[in-house]
């Protein structure tokens, strides 16, 4: 016969302040790891959002990233004609030169400054990425000093605001507008037009990548493998949603750190939720021995206070839940990746907070288990007999 939960759920209105402590110290463990798993995801989403399936990058060969690639333009002459790639309403191919580098901005925190992605490109550049929308302002102008920035870049940055300038090669270039690209990197740079920019860095010959855009899914595989196969060429082509696949990887040394810090505050937890436990044995005896009595078994004893232990946590996990949710869900940050910030929003799925439950059960099974077999193995005489 098994013991009514509702005798547990008293329990713990009774114990209300060990309760309230314990579920505290479990809700703070897994709003770390909800925390760590979020971010994580964010930048996930941010760089999953960046891809185009039908859009490839096409990288100086052994290069990883457009920040680290040179491409010369007479190389882009050849590339731009490949067959499968895409042309527009004028009949030019779909191929924008691309120029990527770094500018130093002045974050909203006083002295503090950090590294963004320029990016400078071609009129057909910006007609490939149909995603990108001004929301603000509007977009550069060809051969000025002019910039828009992402939506994120002006909500961590002071400077990247309309009106304001920066600094960025041999002049200072105007911000004219904010744009939008729905969640992905591009919310995370800063675009102006590739002739002035390169111009202004004097690198007129040796930019950075190429931006191709296949005609179809099956036209894009084998285009890129005929610009990979290409020895004149010697460039390396990936497709985007790839290529921002890997960039996934900076994410990788801040989750595996924030797990290993959850899972020692877990350790922590589990001890505290065991602790408690083991004081509700030794304060129930005699009510151990009262249900030995009326016929309950050794077994339907343990699976109540275990039962006990894993509903402490549970209001742990809840509460720890509703705090990621309500602190940290569409929270802005940024995180170093390639030289420069990017920045994203902390992500809580409904996944995650599935995670963060199990995780929470996890934890008032174990802190359980011991103190349940202990009131399990109770004599019946000597719980009766306890003061």
């Amino acid at each position: 016969m098994a013991i009514p939960i509702a005798y547990n759920l008293r329990n713990l209105v009774v114990r209300k302040t060990t309760t309230i402590m314990t579920a505290l110290g479990i809700a703070l463990t897994v709003a770390t790891l909800l925390a760590i798993l979020a971010l994580v995801n964010g930048l996930r989403v941010t760089l999953t959002a960046s891809g185009d399936p039908l859009r490839i990058i096409v990288l100086r060969q052994g290069a990883d990233s457009e920040l680290v690639s040179n491409f010369a333009r007479a190389q882009f002459q050849d590339l731009k004609f490949k067959q499968g790639i895409a042309t527009g309403p004028d009949g030019l191919p779909l191929a924008s030169l691309e120029l990527v580098t770094i500018a130093n901005l002045g974050a909203v925190e006083e002295g503090s400054e950090v590294n963004v992605n320029v990016r400078a490109l071609l009129e057909v550049g910006r007609q490939m990425r149909p995603a990108v929308h001004i929301v603000s302002g509007r977009w550069y102008r060809p051969g000025q000093r002019e910039v828009v920035v992402g939506k994120l870049l002006s909500l961590q940055h002071a400077s990247a605001h309309i009106g304001n300038k920066i600094r960025l090669g041999r002049g200072d270039w105007v911000c004219v507008g904010i744009m939008d690209s729905g969640g992905g990197s591009t919310d995370s740079e800063v675009w102006g037009d590739l002739n002035q920019i390169s111009s202004d860095l004097q690198r007129i010959e040796i930019l950075s990548s190429a931006t191709v855009r296949a005609t179809d899914a099956v036209t894009a595989k084998a285009l890129v493998n005929d610009i990979n196969n290409d020895q004149r060429l010697n460039m390396t082509a990936v497709g985007e949603q790839e290529y921002y696949d890997r960039q996934t990887g900076s994410g990788t040394p801040i989750r595996d750190v924030g797990i290993f810090v959850a899972i020692i505050m877990a350790v922590g937890s589990s001890f505290a939720a065991m602790n408690t436990m083991y004081a509700a044995v030794a304060r129930r005896s005699r009510e151990i021995g009262t249900l030995r009595v009326l016929g309950f078994s050794p077994a339907s004893i343990m699976l109540s206070f275990l039962l006990e232990s894993v509903l402490l946590s549970l209001l742990g996990g809840v509460t720890g839940c509703l705090l990621a949710l309500l602190l940290l869900n569409g929270y802005s940050t940024q995180v170093g990746s390639n030289f420069a910030t990017m920045a994203f929003r902390f992500t809580v799925t409904p996944a995650i907070m599935g995670v963060g439950l199990a995780f929470a059960l996890i934890l008032g099974a174990v802190g359980g288990l011991l103190p349940a077999r202990m009131a399990a193995r109770k004599e019946i005489l000597t719980a009766l007999r306890a003061v």
